[in-house]
């Protein structure tokens, strides 16, 4: 048995005593992890935005209804 798993088995019981059930919060570091996280989803959704602002999308026309015109001459 390692060392971290002995002190584990020892101090176990005694938080068992003092650790209600009922009562179990995320805390500080749930707190911490869920506002990283809507920080991080909050840039990339800006940052989507930005890139999606740069795009100059221009539809190719489509070569059964060119006109006339736009054909190029055929030579015989």
């Amino acid at each position: 048995m390692s060392a971290t798993q002995a002190a584990v088995t020892q101090l176990l019981p005694l938080a068992a005593d003092t650790f209600d059930k009922n009562k179990v919060t995320p805390g500080i570091l749930g707190f911490i992890v869920f506002a990283a996280l809507a920080i991080g989803v909050w840039g990339l959704m800006k940052s989507m935005s930005r890139h999606m602002g740069r795009v100059n999308f221009q539809e190719a026309p489509d070569p059964a209804t060119a006109t006339p015109a736009t054909k190029a001459p055929t030579t015989p």
